[in-house]
Parts: C-alpha cells; sequence; structure tokens
C-alpha cells in the first residue's frame, strides 16, 4: 500500500505514475485484443464458418470481459486492430505513457479514412517522436491527426466527410436530477444554422429567464408545437406505488429506460397530465413480491411475444439485460432459442437492445434464466470462452413496512411460479 505520509511532491509523482500504468496497461489490452481476434478467425475458419460470419460476437464478449457496453466492445475491437496491425508508433507511444487511451482513440478516430499505407505514415508523423506529444491536449491531437490525414489523402477526407451526413440521428440519454440530454448530430452548416436560430431568440426575449433556458424552451416549442410549459400528450411509463401516488410517500417512481425520480417530480408528471384535458392518463396495475420486490404479474388486456408479456418484460428488465448495457429495450427475446425449444414465457423472456441480441446469436453464446429464491428474474450468459456474466432485472419501487401474511407470501409465489400451484 502507498504510503500516504510522503510529501506533496511525492504524492504527484505516483498519481503520474499510475497515470502512466493505466496506459500501459490500454496498451497490453489492445494486444491481447487483437491476438484473440486472430486466434478466433482462425480457429473458426478451420471450422468451416463462412468468413462474414467469423468473429461475429467478439466485440461484446471484449466488453464483458471490461465490464463496459457492448457498443464500447466493438470501438474496443477495431481499436486493438488498427493500433497493433498498421499504428506500431502510436502503440508505442501508449505503451510509454505518452498518450492516454482516449488520445490513441483519437488518432486512430481520425486516420480510419485513410489506406494502410497513408495511415502507417500518420501513425509516424504523429508519434514516432514522444517529445512531440508533451503538452497536447485532446483538441490539438484531433486537429493535429486531421490536418495530417488531409495531406496524404484529402479525396479519402471529404468522402468521409459526405457519408458523415449519413449518420446524422438524434439520441436521448439520462441526466441527474430527472431531467434527459437530447443529443442531435448534424451536417455542419445545419447545426450551426439550428444553434443561431435559437441564440436569436434569446437575444431578443428578455423576460427574465436565461439565455440556456430561453433556447431549451424555445426548442421544445418547435419540435412540438406547444409551449415548453404545456404537457406533450405522449406516453410515459412510470411505475409507481400507490403510497407515492395517493398517500403522499417519498418512495421514488421509476421511468423504464430512464431510471428512479423522485416521488414529487413523479406526482406532478402524473398531476400534469391528469389536469391537462388534451393529455390521457391511465392506470394499470403492477403486482411486486410483498418481501423481494420482483415484479411477478401485470394486468394485462406463440413464436412472437403477445404485446402484453412483451410490455410485462419491459416493465421488469428496464434497459438490455445484457450486463453493463444500458441500452433501451428494442427486442424481446428468448433466451433459450425458440427453435431450440425455448417457450414464449416471462422466464425465458429477455429485454433486449437490438445489437445484444444479436451478438448472443453468434457460435459459443448460450443464456440462461431462472428465478432466484428471493423470485428475481436472473440471466446467466455464457461466452464462447466460458466466461460467465450474470444481470439481475431490477426491483420495483416501494418497500413494505409491514409484514406480509402467509397467505399473501403463498400467493405472491403462485403468482411467480404458477406451476408450482
Amino acid at each position: 500500500m502507498f504510503d500516504t505520509t510522503v510529501d506533496e511532491a511525492g504524492l504527484v509523482d505516483r498519481i503520474a505514475e499510475l497515470e502512466r500504468a493505466k496506459s500501459t496497461a490500454a496498451a497490453e489490452q489492445a494486444v491481447l485484443t487483437a491476438t484473440l481476434d486472430h486466434a478466433r478467425r482462425v480457429r473458426e475458419a478451420a471450422a468451416g464458418i463462412p468468413a462474414a460470419q467469423r468473429g461475429k460476437g467478439l466485440g461484446s464478449e471484449i466488453a464483458l470481459a471490461r465490464r463496459d457496453s457492448p457498443n464500447q466492445g466493438g470501438r474496443h475491437l477495431g481499436f486493438a486492430r488498427a493500433l497493433v496491425h498498421e499504428m506500431p508508433h502510436t502503440l508505442a507511444a501508449l505503451k510509454a505513457g505518452a498518450l492516454s487511451e482516449w488520445r490513441a482513440t483519437l488518432i486512430v478516430r481520425e486516420s480510419a479514412c485513410l489506406s494502410i499505407e497513408h495511415r502507417r505514415a500518420l501513425d509516424t508523423r504523429m508519434c514516432a517522436d514522444l517529445a512531440d506529444l508533451d503538452g497536447k491536449g485532446d483538441r490539438r491531437i484531433t486537429a493535429d491527426a486531421k490536418a495530417i490525414a488531409y495531406e496524404l489523402d484529402p479525396h479519402a477526407v471529404v468522402d468521409r466527410a459526405v457519408r458523415a451526413e449519413t449518420e446524422r440521428s438524434v439520441w436521448i440519454r439520462p441526466a441527474p436530477d430527472a431531467m434527459t440530454y437530447v443529443t442531435t448530430l448534424l451536417p455542419l452548416a445545419q447545426g450551426v444554422a439550428v444553434y443561431s436560430a435559437l441564440r436569436r431568440e434569446a437575444d431578443t426575449c428578455g423576460d427574465g429567464r436565461t439565455r440556456g433556458q430561453i433556447m431549451a424552451d424555445t426548442l421544445v416549442a418547435r419540435v412540438t408545437g406547444r409551449p415548453a410549459a404545456v404537457p406533450v400528450p405522449i406516453a410515459v411509463n412510470l411505475v409507481i406505488t400507490d403510497d407515492t401516488l395517493l398517500g403522499g410517500a417519498t418512495t421514488p417512481a421509476r421511468v423504464p429506460g430512464y431510471g428512479p425520480i423522485p416521488a414529487a417530480v413523479a406526482r406532478r408528471l402524473v398531476s400534469a397530465a391528469a389536469n391537462d384535458a388534451r393529455s390521457t392518463a391511465t392506470l394499470r396495475r403492477l403486482y411486486r413480491h410483498p418481501r423481494r420486490g420482483a415484479l411477478i404479474a401485470m394486468e394485462s388486456r406463440a413464436r412472437r411475444f403477445p404485446k402484453g408479456l412483451a410490455r410485462f418484460i419491459a416493465t421488469r428488465d428496464d434497459t438490455c439485460r445484457t450486463p453493463y448495457c444500458d441500452a433501451p429495450i428494442r427486442h424481446t427475446d428468448h433466451a433459450q432459442p425458440h427453435a431450440n425449444g425455448g417457450p414464449t414465457t416471462a422466464l425465458n423472456g429477455l429485454g433486449e437492445c437490438e445489437a445484444c441480441n444479436y451478438a448472443k446469436e453468434a457460435p459459443g453464446w448460450t443464456v440462461t434464466t431462472r428465478l432466484d429464491r428471493h423470485g428475481r428474474h436472473t440471466a446467466e450468459f455464457t461466452t464462447p470462452t466460458g466466461a460467465r456474466h450474470h444481470s439481475q432485472a431490477p426491483p420495483l419501487p416501494g418497500r413494505d413496512t409491514r409484514r406480509p401474511s402467509a397467505v399473501e407470501l403463498a400467493f405472491a409465489d403462485t403468482l411467480a411460479w404458477p406451476d408450482a400451484a
């Protein structure tokens, strides 16, 4: 253990030493990842697997090993391939601690449009002399890599910019304090035009709101066609206890795919919807185990999951059930494939994002589900190397302050394990 009684200079030196160690570890991870990729493809080629199918699901496997999201796993894999096979100087700089993993990633990203020959030339010019990297931050690293890439192959850089316009999109993700981030990726001219229009509105409006508040409210009004203060008639699934909704309890509610929100905020959302004649609020009863908090049944009005069952699974799982993946649920999938006899049931059902659903269909992946002794739905993911990773459905909001009766517990267990009845 490090001696914390050393002087301040010693503490700073130790911090710097650990940062270099992180970079060295990242370099070794890249080498190991590239080695695994090569070994997997050689083995699958020998097994007669078509070239297009080789390495399928490897990015998700790497993500699980790194306790990261599957989306990040694909980036780790691409990063490792480029570093080990095409950019030895960048790899050496990372190993020496002259680059952080993120700054090495920026160099790899900016060279992605180049041929192997040009990518190696950029690698040499950027990282052959480690002294050239001293003092450079993220923006300087990115700008230098872009400039060299354009000098080496301007047509490739322009073509990449044209293709990038096809990737325009919008995302939403949770933010602290019951807020959200709505991110829009737009071509340069359109993005600047949108921001300028919002800023002009803020410059001409002096009603006491801050510039940021006016810009945000204007964006909402122009996209939805309604003032920001007026509730928008969209479906927001809110999981809330009856005590929180009607009795003033402080137990947080939950928005599937977002997470917990304060009780007062949840009641305000319900009140706004209920009091707006243009909105419709409906209630659906959910049944949680009185001791374990697991969702065991839901009021509801084949190979494909029926809508009621799919809604149950989405409410139970909240987000993609692959470990470390927080993506929204897009598919309701069979843990044991339907083609192999897997039943269309809540126990065998999983809420998954699209990428994770496809990744676990690769050879060597298996997923098993069970209800643990507390009635919670648990899934075990086994990768082609035999590594096992677990995920568990989150409990519903609420805690029972009274002791449940034997009849209540028996009824709850019957709902959770209907075959035992």
